[in-house]
């Protein structure tokens, strides 16, 4: 089975400020497994940038964002196994993680999470990336 690529763009979109020209894509499915880019507070159609300075709020479309991805590749948030939290500023921490916590709720997958000093835009402050299954009863 080829590896399915789930809304593919291209950086000179998404990033007209920047002399990028990457192909890409939201999400890969390679067998059962779902491989997810790190979904930050952007509208997945309009690209727009979203809850600015609101690390929370950020923490909401991220997931919302991931949920949306996931039932487009087949799968659901029950399904993840890997997650990765990036971070601006460790001051987010428990703020972003009550929230994935929340949406999360029984799931336990592993998690890294990290600071870094800056995500691909200014304005973001959070990025989580996922890798998640597609269980038989989802394939069918």
């Amino acid at each position: 089975m080829a590896h399915k690529r789930i809304r593919k763009f291209n950086t000179k979109e998404t990033y007209p400020e920047q002399n990028l020209d990457n192909d890409l894509c939201q999400a890969v499915v390679a067998g059962n497994t779902v491989y997810l880019r790190g979904q930050v507070a952007q509208d997945l159609d309009t690209r727009e940038s979203v809850a600015v300075a609101d690390p929370a709020g950020q923490a909401e479309k991220v997931m919302a964002n991931i949920a949306l991805l996931l039932e487009e590749c087949g799968s659901r948030l029950d399904h993840i196994c890997k997650v990765t939290i990036y971070l601006t500023d460790i001051r987010y921490r428990e703020t972003v993680y009550q929230v994935v916590g929340r949406w999360l709720k029984g799931v336990y997958p592993v998690f890294t999470g990290l600071t870094v000093p800056h995500l691909a835009r200014p304005e973001w402050v959070v990025e989580i990336d996922i890798i998640a299954v597609i269980t038989e009863d989802e394939a069918e």
